[in-house]
């Protein structure tokens, strides 16, 4: 089980982010949930965490049927007080995220447009220079449902 007590920097610029290496395979989606749902916690965002957590689970399954790459990062962000941005990145930046075309009876094929139905936005970055890229990250961001596009809570 992964300890937070070190890990989760805060900076005085900038936005906290927490991120973690894990090896490309199915069984990285249960240590990515756990991972996530800690974070949110010790940033007060339990609300948020059944939401981030079918994101991250559908990024990394997306990045082992679609890559070959032996090792993804996971990364979450926080942008604001309540809206968080988690990220698979892969090194495979010329197979970039699609959404599917799932029939009814299809097992698979639906996991962007999961993300697409719970994140507020989704997309993707390409990290190197033009002609040397060497990664990218897909992510996604979720907001408190709870909370106006200002940040401040329409009920209060």
């Amino acid at each position: 089980m992964t300890s937070l007590s070190t890990s989760v920097q805060t900076a005085s610029v900038g936005s906290p982010a927490y991120s973690q290496s894990f090896p490309c395979e199915p069984a990285t989606a249960e240590a990515g949930r756990k991972l996530v749902r800690q974070v949110l916690a010790v940033w007060g965002l339990d609300r948020i965490a059944d939401r981030a957590e079918l994101t991250v689970t559908e990024l990394i399954a997306n990045a082992t049927r679609h890559t070959s790459c032996p090792e993804i990062r996971l990364v979450v962000r926080r942008l604001a007080p309540t809206r968080v941005r988690v990220g698979i990145v892969d090194r495979a930046p010329s197979r970039l995220p699609v959404p599917g075309r799932a029939d009814d009876d299809d097992e698979s094929g639906r996991g962007l447009l999961l993300v697409e139905a719970v994140a507020a936005r989704w997309g993707y970055d390409l990290h190197g220079s033009r002609g040397r890229l060497w990664a990218k990250e897909v992510w996604a961001e979720i907001h408190d449902d709870h909370e106006g596009a200002d940040g401040h809570d329409p009920r209060a």
